[in-house]
């Protein structure tokens, strides 16, 4: 994307794999919710897990750099300096699972149907095409419209390429469980909808040589075991009935993970480093609707979240609080805007609060009562500024005592619950009402993607390389689309300018200007009660399964891993 790429031609392969990783075994692991479809790539259906070993790309992503990419189905691609186009030139290698050749027409079979039938990411991106050659059964050229940026040419690149001659006279825009012929390092051995699936390694696979691929997809076989919520799956790993988990609650990480197997040295604990953005989980607001419409309340009930006290109390300390859209990374505003960031900032100060300005955003601090009092104090004089008063121990609309001010929290998870009502008790001590509804994944998605909910606790994620997918994330135009990621709903025209320009920047300096100058505004429009963060990977493994000693700055790549006596 930016720069130079870290490895030539002369590398065989990367640094983060063990090219003598021996071939065999089984890795078991554990799935939340269920899965109804065996494609990644529509809106319809649930994926199951593990489908991106399933599917090969022309080109592929490596870990160790932000953004770059090496040959896989495409041997080497030709960029304009403009990059207003890519010229792909197919490995003649490549092949299906079946034998049968991978060749342009596939290529373009692909692309026309997810630009109309897939992903919106997907349907906006590929859309920006608007004239597609195959000189010949190994080379296509796109050359891109109006609307093109310098990320463009890398969404294409890594295009999933499908079996036009499977997929004809099949609907592709639904959930399938007809078994695809496919292309990637593993193909579906087996499978029980909803409840497990078994992936084996391609024995033939045309491309395990490649240098992205030496030293990776080790194992025989990969199951996926589902489980119904994520404590009954620790059960299970307890029991032994899976090599590897990956734990996402430090509260857990601390008190559950003392069980024979440790003891036992069957299994041992591993706390991974790493140097990606880590996700942004948060209590998120639906501005669609009020009384989350007026910045003022929002920010109020970030005073009313006690931090410290879930930290200290739930999670033993070990996490941070989420200050930025880009936590843990070089792209999180801090101090005062840079030169760069105050230019980008500049034609919208009158549409943008002071403080944007200012320093950075700063999440309250509550380490002891009298300064959560004092929290709940500003929360106070804030919600009284917007017009809503306490009246009878309830808050009330001051032009319409009638209407108490009350909402819902949507929660995909029960695990939760019990973060969420220490939140809604400090509420209670200010007037507010509000209530959990905890559904099923199916469901919970489905209210997610309408965007049917008050506040909903969810997450974004984000790279080191953000780009096209900052205008689904923030923009005007998807806070109308359903299906998309802006869950908050926001549209302003300082977001919508520096999300769009980010895809723009030309070098490393002015994308990460970029970032930052859209975190500052993002974060003082509080849209979030953002949560928090361990910045390092919790896993538990099994003593059969090897690691390599290098990791990259993504964390952890379960690909490289194998096998062991």
């Amino acid at each position: 994307m930016h720069g130079t790429p870290k490895y030539g031609t002369a590398d065989t392969h990367l640094d983060y794999a063990n090219p003598a990783a021996p071939k065999g075994g089984t890795l078991r692991q554990a799935a939340s919710g269920t899965f109804n479809s065996l494609n990644p790539y529509a809106i319809r259906g649930t994926a199951a897990q593990g489908l991106h070993l399933f599917y090969d790309r022309l080109m592929i992503r490596v870990w160790d750099e932000p953004f770059t990419l090496y040959p896989l189905i495409a041997a080497r691609a030709d960029i304009p300096a403009d990059r207003s186009g890519l010229t792909v030139h197919l490995n003649p290698d490549a092949r299906f699972h079946d034998g049968s050749p991978i060749t342009a027409t596939d290529v373009v079979f692909s692309f026309e149907t997810l630009r109309d039938h897939g992903r919106p990411n997907m349907r906006r991106i590929y859309r920006l095409a608007d004239h597609v050659e195959t000189p010949d059964d190994h080379t296509v050229t796109f050359r891109f419209g109006d609307g093109y940026d310098e990320e463009t040419v890398m969404i294409f690149a890594m295009m999933p390429v499908l079996s036009k001659e499977w997929w004809t006279g099949r609907t592709f825009d639904s959930a399938t469980l007809d078994m695809p012929l496919s292309n990637g390092p593993y193909r579906i051995a087996s499978f029980e909808a909803g409840r497990r699936i078994v992936y084996e390694r391609v024995p033939d696979y045309w491309a395990a040589d490649l240098p992205v691929n030496r030293g990776h997809y080790n194992f025989d076989r990969l199951v996926y075991d589902y489980y119904r919520d994520d404590t009954v799956a620790l059960e299970s790993f307890k029991a032994g009935n899976f090599d590897v988990r990956r734990e996402g609650d430090a509260g857990r990480w601390a008190s559950a993970y003392d069980f024979p197997a440790i003891q036992r040295g069957d299994i041992t604990r591993h706390e991974i480093s790493h140097g990606r953005p880590e996700r942004v989980r948060a209590l998120i607001f639906n501005t669609r609707r009020a009384p989350f419409d007026d910045r003022n309340v929002r920010k109020a009930l970030n005073y009313a979240l006690d931090f410290d006290w879930l930290n200290r109390n739930l999670y033993y300390g070990l996490y941070h609080r989420i200050d930025s859209y880009f936590p843990n990374s070089e792209l999180a505003a801090t101090s005062t805007p840079s030169d760069g960031e105050k230019a980008l900032l500049a034609p919208f100060r009158d549409d943008l609060p002071a403080e944007t300005f200012g320093t950075a955003w700063q999440p309250p601090k509550s380490p002891t009562p009298a300064e959560k009092r004092q929290n709940l104090r500003r929360a106070d004089a804030l919600l009284k500024k917007a017009g809503w008063v306490v009246k009878d121990g309830v808050r009330v609309r001051e032009d319409a005592p009638d209407q108490h001010f009350r909402f819902e929290i949507l929660l995909g998870s029960p695990e939760d619950e019990k973060m969420v009502l220490s939140f809604i008790n400090d509420l209670r001590r200010l007037g507010i009402t509000a209530q959990i509804r905890v559904m099923d994944s199916a469901a919970f998605r489905g209210r997610l993607n309408d965007y049917d909910y008050d506040m909903v606790l969810y997450h974004w994620r984000n790279s080191l390389s953000p780009g096209t997918e900052q205008m689904l994330y923030w923009s005007c135009e998807s806070a109308a689309q359903p299906a998309r990621w802006n869950f908050a709903g926001k549209c302003h025209p300082a977001i919508d300018s520096l999300a769009q320009a980010i895809a723009h920047a030309t070098d490393r300096q002015a994308l990460v200007d970029h970032a930052r100058a859209l975190d500052r505004v993002m974060m003082w429009g509080f849209y979030m009660i953002p949560l928090y963060y361990a910045g390092a990977d919790y896993v538990a493994i099994r003593n059969n399964i090897a690691i390599p000693d290098n990791t990259p700055v993504y964390g952890m790549v379960l690909e490289t891993w194998w096998h062991r006596e």
